[in-house]
């Protein structure tokens, strides 16, 4: 269906002078200058750069981290540290991440939309099991993770505010086992500490690699290699492969009846499997289906940057945000899908670009535009064809277009599931009995 064609270094990319004048006005605006003196190297020499966009010549460890920079004892150079060993945690966000929160218009209020999404609010969750068990007269959302506002809806589905989500004394006991057992998969929750699910809180739950095993291979030496519970590497990425998102989001079921975490029984074992074996085994659950697409991509291939850090509204449902669907990419028997010019440098397509490794975007490339405003910047149009190049790894597919196909999808039957009914993948790789 796809087919390989190439690697991103035949496009080549390198860091634009953007990215360093925008360093340097983040550095200007979070009030911080270059380190002077710190001592935490003294320890921990040989960790890993966080990202480009924060290179330790010009951030110190403190900037983000906290603590004492002169200290030479951990006791003493670890007091006050914010969040703990993650300075991104939600707790901490406006101290430690204070570059990010600033006006929609600029493409700066990232702390605003991590706060009110969904992945952090649970606020659909929430919503569905309250109304069930009589605790709320509708689903529309009144509680999530933490109480947040919003005084600036921009869509018709947003709501003002969400309340502490707190079960009462006379609420229902399957509220409370909810409350007790299926609150753990969301941006603020500690998650299990047990393979598969090993991840960071707060921005660092997504843009922080951890491997299924919970173990750091990085250089830190005061990081026991052997000890779970460590992200790959100190480092941020937006190459966020599938396996990230799968801490959360493909693990198991809950159970309606009792109100329990149900993990799944055929995650990969211990036998020898090629990466696409093992990849096919992870990222399928035996009930879905999915397209080959799906399987070989990884969801930030399709699943966009409001998608899932939010659009600064606070929702009821992820069916108010997830919004792309086949066609976005494929378009249909009848039209191509919705394509525009990036015509500035400071399209947020090129901004996105710039902050990853594997792909690059510049002014005249013609891409992907979505049905709400945003853009594959990673899908390029040629004038005949789409090429697609994968965020985490930077292999390039053609992207087949329904246009001129024998496709007999209707206009109106554009939901996945319909695509799914010629074009479903079957497993090859049956998990063990």
């Amino acid at each position: 269906m796809a087919q390989w064609i190439r690697g991103w270094g035949q496009r080549g990319w390198a860091a634009p002078a953007g990215v360093c004048l925008c360093l340097f006005l983040l550095l200007t605006a979070c009030g911080q200058s270059a380190p002077t003196g710190e001592k935490c190297l003294n320890c921990h020499e040989g960790i890993e750069e966080i990202s480009a966009a924060h290179p330790m010549e010009s951030f110190a460890c403190v900037t983000c981290h906290g603590g004492n920079p002169q200290a030479t004892e951990a006791e003493a150079a670890h007091a006050g540290m914010r969040g703990g060993r993650n300075p991104s945690d939600l707790a901490v966000l406006d101290a430690a991440c204070n570059c990010h929160n600033g006006l929609a218009e600029t493409g700066q209020d990232h702390i605003h939309r991590v706060r009110t999404s969904l992945q952090t609010t649970y606020a659909g969750a929430i919503a569905q099991v309250a109304f069930a068990f009589g605790a709320q007269p509708d689903p529309t959302a009144r509680y999530g993770m933490l109480a947040v506002t919003d005084d600036n809806i921009t869509t018709a589905t947003g709501q003002p505010a969400l309340e502490l989500f707190r079960p009462g004394p006379d609420d229902s006991p399957m509220l409370h086992r909810f409350a007790d057992n299926c609150l753990f998969c969301h941006v603020g929750g500690e998650p299990l500490a047990q393979p598969y699910f090993y991840r960071s809180t707060g921005c660092a739950a997504c843009h922080m690699v951890y491997d299924n095993d919970g173990l750091y291979k990085g250089g830190d030496p005061t990081i026991d290699p052997a000890e779970p519970g460590h992200a790959r590497e100190h480092r941020f990425t937006t190459a966020i492969p599938f396996t990230q998102c799968n801490h959360c989001h493909n693990r198991g079921n809950y159970s309606l009846a009792q109100m329990e975490f149900l993990p799944r029984p055929d995650l990969p074992d211990d036998r020898p499997l090629t990466d696409l074996e093992r990849r096919e085994l992870e990222y399928y659950q035996p009930i879905a289906q999915f397209t080959l697409c799906e399987w070989k991509l990884d969801c930030i291939d399709c699943h966009t940057n409001g998608e899932v850090m939010g659009d600064g509204d606070i929702h009821s449902s992820k069916l108010e945000v997830q919004y792309n669907q086949c066609q976005t990419c494929h378009g249909t028997p009848d039209a191509l899908p919705l394509l525009t010019t990036i015509d500035s440098v400071d399209h947020p397509a090129i901004r996105s670009a710039n902050l990853n490794p594997n792909y690059e975007v510049r002014v005249g490339d013609t891409v992907i535009a979505t049905t709400r405003g945003e853009t594959f910047g990673w899908v390029l149009w040629d004038g005949q064809r789409l090429w697609l190049t994968k965020k985490v790894d930077g292999m390039v597919y053609e992207v087949p277009l329904a246009l001129g196909t024998a496709c007999q999808q209707k206009p109106d039957e554009q939901a996945s599931q319909y695509c799914h009914e010629c074009h479903a993948y079957q497993r090859t790789v049956a998990p063990l009995p």
